[in-house]
């Protein structure tokens, strides 16, 4: 099994050295820059440590799916920042405010076709497993943004249905990435599956802490402007417990509507919904939340008889996405 560190520096080396076709510069000069900007690098990290606790051979086979699942994960951002009008990813100008939007959704779209052809490395005796496995994610990943879409024309939207979208926007492509580094690796069935599990609730945590770190983030850690989802008026776990919570819906829907268009607009708007989530106690239930999924995680992989070292490894893997929310 390999150590955190050699996961560390072999997803570094993957990523420092990856390359893509160079002409036409303005189709692919944007997919550089998103895997440039950099980011956590979760889904490979998770991908490489499941395979890890079961095959020490580090070949082609399991390292172009692991890029893959990256540059899958980038291609949504690209095409989620034109949808949400994010201007910064990570810091710097998303694509569409660097370039345009027409060149984010083709370049985007390449990044799509990319992806595929690195999961097609992934060995002959497991390929049909895990391009059914990546397709499926695929087109639920798509399933889960729609969902999030169409929240935004919804006043109240309730937590199961919210807890669906985020499932399926967010947190199947960590199960994926998990259930795909251990069926490369030869897991049997059940030790997939529980990876899977896994992946798919500590997705859930990280969402949760996503939410609620853009609300309560440091925006120099968090990567993008804090408060976003309170100015764009768009549905958050906060939103909707909020809403769960109150005695006074109209006064809350009405701060959340204020407009935003001015700096000053903006922060006190941000003040004023931030104040009443602070009120209703809904940033500690967040919290109890993160850790609510963090806790189902470890259970779900803790059913097959995995060895103390193997999960230890996966609860630091946990701890260390989500442990700055909780």
């Amino acid at each position: 099994m390999m150590t955190d560190n050699q996961i560390d520096n072999l997803v570094k080396s993957l990523f420092d050295g990856i390359t893509f076709t160079r002409e036409p510069a303005g189709l692919y000069d944007p997919l550089r820059y998103m895997i440039a900007i950099g980011g956590k690098r979760i889904r490979p990290r998770l991908c490489l440590t499941a395979y890890s606790f079961f095959s020490d051979c580090i070949d082609e086979g399991i390292l172009a799916p692991a890029t893959a699942l990256e540059v899958f994960h980038s291609f949504t951002l690209m095409h989620d920042d034109i949808m949400d009008r994010s201007p910064l990813r990570r810091g710097v100008p998303t694509v569409w405010k660097k370039w345009n939007e027409d060149t984010a959704i083709l370049s985007g779209d390449v990044m799509l076709i990319d992806a595929y052809q690195r999961i097609s490395k992934a060995p002959h005796a497991v390929l049909d497993r895990v391009m059914e496995l990546f397709s499926r994610t695929a087109a639920q990943v798509c399933d889960g943004q729609q969902y999030d879409m169409d929240f935004e024309s919804e006043e109240e939207v309730p937590m199961a249905e919210y807890n669906k979208m985020i499932g399926l926007k967010t947190a199947v492509l960590l199960a994926c990435s998990a259930g795909m580094g251990a069926i490369i690796g030869g897991a049997s069935e059940a030790e997939s599956e529980a990876l899977y599990r896994y992946g798919y609730e500590l997705g859930m945590a990280f969402q949760v802490a996503d939410d609620y770190l853009d609300a309560f983030g440091d925006e120099k850690v968090f990567g993008k402007p804090i408060g976003g989802d309170i100015v764009n008026c768009k549905k958050s776990w906060l939103t909707v417990r909020t809403l769960e919570k109150t005695s006074d819906k109209a006064a809350f829907l009405a701060a959340f509507a204020l407009p935003a268009g001015t700096p000053e607009q903006r922060a006190a708007k941000i003040s004023t919904v931030r104040d009443i989530y602070l009120q209703y106690g809904v940033d500690q239930d967040a919290k109890a939340e993160i850790v609510r999924f963090t806790e189902q995680a470890m259970q779900a992989a803790g059913g097959v008889g995995f060895s103390a070292d193997k999960m230890e490894t996966l609860h630091r893997f946990a701890e260390k996405l989500v442990g700055r929310a909780k």
